[in-house]
Formats: structure tokens, sequence, C-alpha cells
């Protein structure tokens, strides 16, 4: 992390590994904070634990969440089976990133030679980014990095564009079109997705009356509002002549 905080807050998702296994609890090192944690018993996992060593293994790297803290005496509580499998899969490739964009960032400060003046450059970028992974979005995106060295930010941003691909957000829907008009109406919805994917939205035919809207962007909220323009669209061209209910398709992950 560009910002090393101190202490993790309560409700934080953490990467632990597991230190030294005892009867009722194990003791665990946040690998991202120069810090020890307890983990009790009753958090390794739902129900009766008869054998803690059936659900932990001392040297095991885990996704833990920061139940209690006492900031004085600098102790943490964890929990694992308040951890979600979303959850943990989305920890686990946010702390993939964070350790590849360090390693961009330290290719790209050896590039031009400024190894040495890695605390410096870290220091200006913290005042507006707290990760490296804030470093790689912020150059996908386009924004630029202030005021910092203009090699390193050059060499920085050349490596990224190189190394990572912009993450896109699909979002699909799936659209139920009915007309009144019967016998002009295969043409007037032809018409009308034909018009909608002027919106940035693909169409796939599923078998009248039903159809899909497909859409991507950079984020959720602009996927989104590409199908709400498609939608938009396919309602003036029914012109009060049919109806059109769309209805979000679900991924995997929901």
């Amino acid at each position: 992390m560009l910002v090393q905080k101190e202490l993790p807050e309560v409700g934080e998702l953490v990467i632990v590994r597991i230190k030294k296994v005892m009867p009722f609890g194990a003791y665990c090192e946040l690998i991202e904070y120069n810090l020890d944690a307890y983990l009790p018993i009753k958090e390794v996992a739902p129900g009766w634990i008869k054998n803690i060593h059936e659900f932990i293994k001392e040297g095991q790297q885990r996704v833990a969440k920061v139940i209690f803290i006492d900031r004085e005496k600098k102790a943490v509580d964890l929990s694992l089976k308040k951890v979600s499998k979303k959850e943990e899969k989305d920890k686990v490739g946010a702390y993939n990133m964070e350790i590849r964009a360090e390693k961009l960032f330290d290719q790209a400060l050896s590039g031009v030679k400024k190894e040495q003046q890695k605390e410096k450059i870290k220091g200006e970028l913290a005042k507006n980014f707290q990760t490296y992974s804030d470093l790689i979005d912020a150059v996908l995106s386009g924004r630029d990095l202030g005021n910092i060295d203009k090699e390193f930010k050059e060499a920085f941003t050349e490596i990224v564009r190189k190394n990572i691909k912009p993450k896109r957000y699909a979002v699909n829907y799936i659209a139920e079109i009915v007309v009144y008009d019967t016998e002009n109406g295969i043409d007037l919805i032809k018409r009308a997705l034909s018009d909608a994917t002027s919106a940035g939205v693909s169409v796939l035919y599923m078998g009248a009356p039903h159809y899909k809207l497909s859409a991507e962007d950079a984020d959720y909220l602009s996927a989104e509002a590409k199908i709400k323009n498609a939608e938009n669209i396919i309602k003036k061209d029914l012109n009060q002549l049919g109806t059109v209910v769309l209805q979000k398709e679900k991924s995997e992950s929901e």
C-alpha cells in the first residue's frame, strides 16, 4: 500500500496467515499490517467445533473479517465464518492486484533508474492515492498522477498500459416486447431494436417476445445507462402501439 495504516477497521477484510493453532483459537499474522491478531474458535466456522485442527492449519493463508479492535492495546479479533465466498474471492483478487501493481511500480522505477527516489515519489502519490491499485485505475481511466517525476510517470503509464487491460463491466437484460398491431408488429419491433443499438447495446433474439439486450462499459453505471437509453428508444419507436418490459439477467456470482 502507498499509505500504510497502523490498524485495520472493524468490518475490514484482511489477508491472514495462521501462525499458531491452539485448542480454543489461533494467533494470526495480518499480512497487510505489521500486526498479530487472534481468531477465537467460535469464529472459525459455523456450528460446534470439536477439533479446531480440522478447520485451520498453521501456515495457511486465509481471508478474515475484523470483528473487534482495542486501539490502545493494538489487539485485533478476527472471524473466518463471517466471510462470504464472494467476499473471499474479491479480497484475494484485490490483494493479488495490489501485489502486481507494486511490482509494476518498482519496474517503472528501475527502468528510469529512480529506485533511490521511491519513498519520495510514494509520498507525493500518497497525497491523492491510497494504494498501488488506485494508481493502476488512474492510468487506465486516463487521469493524471499528479506532480511527480515526469520520467517515472511516463514509464509507469507505459508499463501499466502494456501489462493490464482495462476492466469492463457487462450487464444483460431480457426485454419482453409486445405490440398490438399484429399486421406490422414484426417490422415495428425490428426497427425499434435496430434503433436501440445506437445506444451502444447489442441485441440477441431469444424467441418472441423475448430479446436480450447487452451493454458493457468501464463501470456498471455507464453500462446500465446504455440499457436505459436503449429502453427509451424502443418505447419511443413503439409509440404506444406496444409495450416493453425489461428484467435484469442475473450473473453466476449473483
